[in-house]
């Protein structure tokens, strides 16, 4: 089985240019259409098994940059759709919800996505979201997130946020997390590149903590350090595929991760195992996260 742990659901978008594209800058060259069909989304997820769907809640503020309208609207509209989509889809999807912890309700909120909506994890991005991940208020939402057996995977690293502090999504933050919730699942997106030796620190130090592939392989080089590092530092175990679809499919991830070597064809380098690579594109990442 094939699970891919990091996909975002389809929101169209009425007003929005039909030629406007996502991801120029998180991966140029290679622009899909800001609006995306749920037809669209079951093609570019079409080489899994199970996916894990969110999108992200916006700052209770308003406060958003235009182009990520498409990924960044209301607690309430996230979770709703994100509930319809599993609801269409059993067998194939797990819905995670989205709060943002500067919002007053995001207790509730929790409670009625988990209790009402059935979503079964949490999706966080401190520097699109613009909060503090040290602060009492994402605190709060840790400890429900506990409370109920919820994990959360937050996006770690980079970004093109200008109005999110950048270091709020650097791993080095996840370890504290981690030791103040010991039963709480995380998983670090994009294996907090370009920080992805910071990432496999804590990922190593903590039982609790994994991390996840995607949006790596946009960057060959890096994409082969950062698997190399976690062969040498005996981490690769708790690295969880994913494709941060739209952005990239399953199947453009899972090719992806087959030719990690390329990019040392001809040299005396070390390759990552093959054998790893198999064992992370079908890591059971329902049952390390408690979703089994």
């Amino acid at each position: 089985m094939i699970v891919d742990v990091h996909t975002h659901a389809p929101h169209p978008i009425p007003d929005l240019d039909p030629n406007a594209d996502i991801n120029v800058m998180m991966r140029p060259g290679h622009a899909r259409p800001a609006n995306y069909t749920e037809d669209d989304y079951l093609a570019g997820i079409a080489g899994v098994d199970k996916a894990l769907v969110f999108n992200i809640a916006a700052h209770p503020g308003g406060q958003r940059e235009p182009y990520l309208e498409h990924l960044i609207y209301s607690a309430h509209d996230v979770n709703d759709d994100v509930a319809a989509l599993v609801r269409a889809h059993p067998d194939k999807l797990i819905g995670f919800m989205s709060v943002h912890p500067l919002d007053p309700k995001a207790a509730d909120e929790i409670d009625r996505a988990y209790y009402d909506l059935g979503l079964r994890g949490i999706k966080l991005a401190p520097n699109y979201q613009n909060f503090d991940p040290l602060g009492e208020e994402a605190f709060r939402v840790y400890r429900r997130a506990q409370e109920l057996g919820l994990p959360i995977l937050f996006h770690q690293g980079t970004s093109p946020m200008r109005f999110g502090d950048l270091d709020w999504a650097h791993p080095r933050h996840m370890d504290r997390v981690a030791t103040a919730f010991p039963d709480l699942k995380i998983v670090m997106a994009h294996m907090g590149h370009p920080w992805q030796v910071d990432c496999i620190v804590v990922i190593r130090k903590h039982p609790n903590v994994y991390a996840d592939v995607s949006a790596l392989f946009y960057r060959p080089w890096s994409q082969y350090n950062a698997l190399r590092l976690a062969t040498e530092w005996g981490v690769m175990h708790k690295l969880l595929f994913a494709s941060d679809y739209p952005v990239a499919t399953s199947q453009e991830t899972i090719d992806a991760c087959r030719s990690v070597n390329d990019v040392v064809e001809g040299t005396r380098l070390p390759r990552v195992p093959e054998d790893a690579i198999e064992a992370l594109i079908h890591r059971d990442s329902l049952d390390l996260l408690g979703l089994g």
